[in-house]
């Protein structure tokens, strides 16, 4: 487990890091009552987030942004896997802070995320939709920067406010287009049935029944979701899954495409050799 906590203009940025050989359970609480915004990266670690005899589960969090309010009371569990290492980044301040955040992003919390400064009960969650491709690479390269002293933090104090950037841009475009919460659901489940077998996904008509929509919408929400085709997505997953196995798991590599569907080897190393640049015997 890797830990680091870094205070900026009455932020707290909490970088988080774990991969394990079996499973890990690793549980953190607030010391004050904070509004935070957690962003999700490579690693797809479960989430259980306990209060008042409550649990919120979130069995696929790669990609993931999630805003909440929270007080001392709340426990966030992230259960870490062999398979779903954990990488978060959280941005928070205290609801004492609010008006001492620069470029007027208290105002911006007022505005679009009005339910968590003024919350009801020792947990509230703000909106939850995945990263844009720049909010993602954004959140790689707080885990991936080499610099110290002075320079880090500077790179910590842009890359922030960059970020942050990006969010509220999206939650401002998410305000201007009604969102239907319903078919959102729908899309995630869709991911989430997708996750769950990669190496026998349903096709794209079996899909849409178990949401219960028709391929046309499945394909058109599903590609503004998560920026991509279905099954474009899900060779992107297989081959990331693949990766892992030979690199962390050491298996073959033969055994790691079948453990993701590949019934070619030839297939599978040029696919894998076109979406990383190499093939899998360099990894």
């Amino acid at each position: 487990m890797n830990r680091e906590i870094i205070d900026i203009n009455d932020y707290t940025i909490l970088l988080e890091e774990a991969s394990t050989n079996t499973t890990l359970v690793d549980s953190c609480f607030f010391d004050e009552p904070v509004i935070a915004i957690a962003f999700y990266g490579a690693g797809d670690v479960g989430l259980n987030v306990k209060y008042n005899e409550k649990t919120k589960t979130f069995h696929h969090t790669k990609g993931m942004v999630l805003s909440f309010y929270a007080d001392e009371k709340v426990e966030f569990e992230h259960l870490v896997s062999s398979q779903k290492p954990l990488q978060c980044l959280v941005i928070a301040t205290s609801l004492r802070n609010l008006d001492k955040l620069p470029n007027g992003e208290g105002q911006f919390l007022e505005q679009f995320l009005h339910q968590l400064v003024h919350p009801k009960d020792h947990y509230v969650e703000g909106p939850v939709f995945k990263m844009s491709p720049e909010m993602f690479l954004l959140v790689e390269q707080f885990f991936s920067n080499t610099y110290e002293g002075g320079i880090k933090m500077m790179f910590y104090k842009s890359h922030m406010t960059a970020l942050l950037s990006h969010y509220f841009g999206q939650l401002a475009s998410q305000q201007s287009t009604k969102i239907n919460v319903e078919q959102l659901e729908k899309i995630n489940l869709a991911q989430e049935i997708l996750l769950s077998d990669l190496e026998n996904p349903p096709s794209l008509t079996e899909l849409a029944h178990k949401i219960g929509t028709n391929t046309n919408t499945l394909k058109k929400e599903f590609k503004a979701q998560f920026g991509v085709p279905v099954f474009k997505y899900l060779q992107n997953e297989r081959l990331n899954k693949a990766h892992n196995l030979i690199k962390k798991e050491r298996t073959t590599i033969q055994e790691a495409a079948w453990a993701v569907g590949y019934d070619s080897l030839g297939s599978f190393s040029n696919a894998f050799e076109k979406k990383f640049g190499y093939r899998p015997s360099q990894v």
